[in-house]
């Protein structure tokens, strides 16, 4: 529990550009597609070759993590990733640590994988959003077939390997008021490390999409799922959302982007080496520059790297700097700052009442949990019935 923070910026290299398998229902990154020339969608040998040897030149410290995101990178195949490896050993600088972690639907992994995803220590962020019924409404291929029984496949190969996987459950409307289902699903699955991400899909014309839950929905969800956690958990799985409400009251800054004060530290490499300042404004207005043309170092240094951080705080509503829960929430992810405040002002995040329930739901288990923590004593041993 308590995840470290980042030290330097991450970045979320794409090297298969928007490129996927599959054509989630909900995917925000498909229309991506038309920013670039057509496919197929790859990140050149000589481009990789300068991301890698700049990212960890331009590390502050001794550690450098690299994030392969997509689109689905598995796509590009193992061999890509072996010759990913090759070069990072290749650029290493004596007593520098690399490390490796990549986002996948799980469609591509087999024993090969496995194989290789233990023995190089990658970390595996596997998206799958519950029992078959729930996860298959929106997880489809693109010709329409279902996809839950591969990803547990999937899992189940992670696991046997011994690689660290992480759980990516997209909250959405219909899985959103099953929270004992989804959650005694992952319990029985073997998931100990899980991301539970509230799905806001804005339409045109304002509003959401069908597919988005309700705030209070999604607030419900999650006090439910904390009070299971609390009661049986605590100590055998971490679940992100938990482990961020907890940081402010240990004495810790956030570790996640969405809740810290300001953001733009957590940036995305296209496969054409377009760097942008976040993943969920890939739009030609935010480019920052291209690795091409500029260094990376330079490239995470641009002032406008800082700027679009710093406006996540500079246009926070004034209804948000007077709540309670502000430490906790900051205002969360800017993409999501789509409602109209009861004072008119606009720029209210969407999950505004999610957060305020949840937060103010899990403060008092939460303040005695880092209590316990404080006290030297282990996960496993806090007794939650201390709480009634």
């Amino acid at each position: 529990m308590l995840v470290p923070s980042r030290s330097d910026c991450l970045i979320m290299a794409k090297p298969a550009g928007p490129g996927c398998s599959l054509r989630c229902g909900y995917c925000y990154y498909l229309v991506k597609e038309s920013l670039f020339s057509n496919p197929p969608w790859r990140m050149g040998e000589q481009l990789l070759e300068r991301y890698i040897a700049q990212r960890i030149q331009a590390a502050s410290g001794p550690a450098v993590h690299f994030e392969w995101h997509g689109g689905e990178p598995t796509l590009l195949g193992l061999d890509y990733f072996r010759a990913i490896v090759a070069l990072q050993k290749k650029s290493r600088a004596a007593g520098k640590i690399v490390t490796n972690g990549i986002q996948t639907n799980g469609m591509h992994l087999d024993e090969e994988w496995g194989r290789f995803l233990h023995e190089e220590s990658f970390s595996v962020g596997l998206s799958m959003d519950g029992p078959a019924d729930l996860h298959d409404l929106y997880r489809k291929t693109a010709n329409g077939a279902a996809t839950h029984a591969r990803v547990v496949n999937a899992f189940r190969l992670l696991k046997k390997h011994h690689v660290f996987c992480n759980v990516l459950c997209v909250v959405h409307a219909q899985n959103a008021v099953e929270p004992d289902r989804v959650y005694d699903f992952f319990r029985g699955l073997g998931a100990t490390y899980i991301q539970f991400l509230p799905l806001v899909a804005p339409v045109a014309g304002g509003g959401v999409s069908a597919a988005t839950a309700r705030a209070d929905a999604i607030g419900e969800f999650m006090c439910r799922l904390f009070d299971r956690w609390m009661r049986e958990d605590v100590g055998s799985i971490v679940i992100q959302t938990f482990d961020e409400a907890l940081r402010p009251l240990y004495g810790l800054p956030h570790a996640l982007c969405i809740h810290r004060e300001t953001c733009g530290d957590v940036a995305v490499l296209e496969h054409d080496g377009s760097f942008f300042a976040c993943d969920h404004f890939v739009q030609p207005e935010h480019l920052v520059g291209n690795l091409h043309q500029t260094a990376l170092a330079d490239l995470m240094s641009d002032p406008r790297m800082k700027n679009f951080g710093d406006a996540k705080r500079e246009t926070l509503p004034r209804v948000c700097s007077a709540c309670d829960q502000l430490s906790s929430c900051n205002g969360g992810c800017p993409k999501d700052r789509i409602v109209t405040a009861s004072d008119g002002e606009p720029g209210l995040n969407y999950l505004c009442p999610a957060y305020k329930k949840f937060f103010k739901h899990s403060r008092p288990g939460l303040i005695r949990l880092a209590a316990h923590m404080r006290a030297g004593r282990t996960l496993r041993s806090f007794d939650a019935r201390r709480l009634t």
